[in-house]
């Protein structure tokens, strides 16, 4: 039950998120350069989660389960333009 809710508040950060890349917005201090590797890691993997991605890492399977569904990780336009600010992040902060 633990893990759901933190699943349920990373898919909702991450909805959040991908909004304000919609929009044009600045990101929300999470995605800033203060955020830690793993905060980083948790928000751009709960983008892929959310489009049905199957992760094969032991870590990936433990945050966001092994279920996996269509379009199975292909990403929008949006959610891509994101994936790509933070692995932009994760690079400048050595992650």
């Amino acid at each position: 039950m633990k893990s759901m809710n933190a699943m349920i508040r990373i898919l909702a950060a991450g909805a959040i998120l991908s909004a304000f890349a919609e929009i044009g917005a600045p990101a929300p201090a999470l995605a800033q350069s203060g955020a830690s590797c793993d905060q980083l890691w948790r928000e751009r993997n709960a983008i892929y989660a959310r489009a049905g991605h199957c992760f094969q890492t032991t870590r990936g399977r433990s945050v966001f389960g092994g279920g996996c569904f269509p379009p199975y990780g292909r990403l929008s336009g949006a959610d891509a333009r994101r994936v790509r600010q933070l692995q932009t992040l994760e690079r400048r902060n050595g992650c």
